[in-house]
């Protein structure tokens, strides 16, 4: 890739983040290329669809994730690993509004850009609960799939702005129902 090339490339990412992180996922395209200050047409010839510039924007945070859940596997017995994921990917989907219809959406369609990236973080997650589960410190009627939408269900309500004062608080009550410790 030319320099010239990269750094737009590289602009475009820095003002989604921005855009994204303040007006959610459905943000302008149009006031990206504005921020970034290049043309609409150099945006769509670096990501031709929302969800190519989604999943460049949104991979390195998801690919840290699912890093992250390893590295905790490592550290700490596993509910209390599972427990700070579950934290931590909350806390991700609350600096994305409206990136959880777009991940669950990627999760069901195999040729979506970012399903790679939902399903290795789904797949994180799913081997952590099981960890938990075998400790028998977490419920044993749940699964990755449960556990995945229940990370949905709590990004959302993060991006209802009714129940945003909230989340934090659901989100611990979610996790007290997960987590049984005796």
């Amino acid at each position: 890739m030319r320099a010239d090339a990269r750094v737009n490339r590289d602009q475009i990412l820095a003002a989604a983040h921005q855009v994204v992180t303040k007006e959610g996922a459905d943000a302008s395209l149009r006031d990206i290329a504005r921020r970034a200050e290049v043309g609409l047409a150099t945006l769509f010839r670096h990501f031709p669809t929302r969800e190519d510039l989604m999943e460049a924007l949104l991979r390195a945070s998801l690919e840290t994730l699912t890093a992250k859940a390893a590295e905790l596997e490592a550290s700490a017995s596993p509910d209390e690993a599972l427990a700070a994921w579950l934290r931590d990917a909350i806390a991700f989907l609350r600096i994305y509004n409206g990136v959880v219809a777009m991940m669950a959406t990627a999760l069901a369609d195999p040729t979506s850009a970012l399903h790679a990236s939902c399903d290795r973080l789904r797949s994180a997650g799913a081997r952590m609960l099981r960890g938990a589960q075998t400790q028998g410190t977490v419920r044993s009627d749940l699964d990755g799939d449960d556990l995945f939408a229940l990370l949905g269900a709590l990004g959302w309500i993060s991006d209802q702005s009714a129940f945003a004062p909230r989340a934090e608080r659901l989100s611990e009550i979610i996790l007290k129902a997960v987590i049984a410790r005796r």
